[in-house]
C-alpha cells in the first residue's frame, strides 16, 4: 500500500464526508493505493455513524472508536499502530488541511528520502492575537530547545516513512513534538513544506489559549524524557551529589569553627541551617534518582486505550 492517511477527530461529523471524498479524489488522480484511518477520539455527536456509513461505501475508509476522549496523541498513536502504508500522512478533520498537498509530501518522502516532512502554514486564517503570535513564540522556543529547525512544529499535516511511526511512541499531549521525538529516535532527515491553510468550514476549534501553556510544559517534559528517561540517575544523582557535597563542606567548616574557635555558636548561624537543608535535599534527590532508575528499568512502554469499535 502506498499511503495511509490518519485523521484524528472529535465531533467532526459534518466535515468527514467532504474530507474523505477529497482525499479519495486525490488518490484516484495519482493512482495511489491507500487507506484512510479515521480515529474517533470519543465524539459525542454522530461522527461514528458517519464513519460507519463511509466505510460501507468505500472499503479504503477504516475507523477506530475510543470509548472516551483520550486526546490527539492517543488517537495518532493508535492510528500509527494500525497503518499499513509505506508513507503515512496525518491531517486534521476540520478541512483546514488540504489533501491536495498529499502527492508532494509523498514525493518528498519517497524521492528526496526524508524520514519526516512537516507542513508549514505560512499564511494562516486564525486570530493573530490568540493563535498566530503565541504560535510563533512557541515554535521559536521549541526550535531552540529541541534543535529541530521547523517553523510550525505543531502543524497537523505531516508525512512519515513507515519506519518512523513504527519506531516512536506518542502519549499525553506529545503530538506537538513528534518531529523532536523522531529526531531523538535517530530519524534525522526532517524536512518542511509550505502548505495551504484553509478557513474552518464546519464547527468550532477544539483548542484554546491553554494549549500554548500546556505546550511549554510538554516541551520541558519531552526534553527531560528524551535526555534522562532511560537514565534518570544521571540527572537526579548528579544534582543530589553536588548539593550534598555543598552541605557536607558547610558542615565540616562549622564543625571546625565549633571546636577550634572559642565561643563559636554554630547553631545560631544561618549557614548552619543552609548546610543542613543542602544535606537533606541532596539525599532526597539522590534517592529520587535511584528510585526513578528502578522504575525506568522495570516499566513497560506501551499505551493502553479502551477501543469500543473498529472498522478495519
Amino acid at each position: 500500500m502506498n499511503i495511509s492517511v490518519i485523521v484524528p477527530l472529535l465531533n467532526e461529523a459534518e466535515s468527514l464526508p467532504e474530507l474523505c471524498e477529497w482525499i479519495g479524489k486525490v488518490m484516484s488522480n495519482h493512482d495511489f493505493s491507500y487507506e484512510i484511518i479515521l480515529v474517533d477520539d470519543g465524539s459525542h455527536d454522530n461522527s461514528w455513524d458517519v464513519i460507519t456509513y463511509l466505510h460501507s461505501q468505500n472499503e479504503n475508509i477504516k475507523g477506530i472508536k475510543f470509548r472516551r476522549n483520550y486526546g490527539k496523541a492517543a488517537a495518532l498513536n493508535t492510528g500509527f499502530a494500525a497503518a499499513k502504508g509505506d508513507v503515512v500522512i496525518t491531517m486534521d478533520a476540520d478541512l483546514q488541511d488540504s489533501p491536495d498537498e498529499i502527492p508532494e509530501l509523498y514525493r518528498m518522502i519517497k524521492e528526496e528520502k526524508y524520514d519526516l516532512v512537516s507542513g508549514w502554514k505560512k499564511k494562516r486564517y486564525d486570530s493573530k492575537l490568540t493563535k498566530n503570535l503565541p504560535s510563533k513564540l512557541y515554535n521559536a522556543t521549541a526550535r531552540k530547545v529541541t534543535g529541530v529547525k521547523l517553523h510550525d512544529m505543531n502543524c497537523g499535516l505531516k508525512a512519515y516513512k513507515k519506519e518512523v511511526i513504527k519506531s516512536i511512541e506518542v502519549y499525553g499531549e506529545m503530538h506537538r513534538f513528534i518531529p523532536a521525538i523522531a529526531k531523538w529516535a535517530g530519524f534525522k532527515r526532517i524536512g518542511e513544506k509550505p502548505v495551504q491553510h484553509q478557513k474552518r468550514k464546519y464547527g468550532e476549534t477544539k483548542y484554546g489559549i491553554n494549549r500554548f501553556i500546556n505546550g511549554f510544559l510538554d516541551l520541558l517534559s519531552i526534553t527531560f524524557v528524551s535526555k534522562f528517561g532511560k537514565k534518570p540517575m544521571h540527572l537526579f544523582g548528579f544534582l543530589g551529589t553536588v548539593i550534598f557535597l555543598i552541605g557536607f563542606v558547610i558542615a565540616l567548616y562549622l564543625t571546625y569553627c565549633r571546636f577550634f574557635l572559642q565561643g563559636y555558636n554554630m547553631t545560631s548561624r544561618p549557614l548552619f541551617y543552609f548546610g543542613l537543608l543542602a544535606l537533606i535535599i541532596g539525599t532526597q534527590l539522590f534517592l529520587t534518582g535511584f528510585l526513578a532508575e528502578l522504575i525506568s528499568r522495570n516499566s513497560t512502554e506501551r499505551n493502553h486505550y479502551l477501543i469500543e469499535k473498529e472498522l478495519l
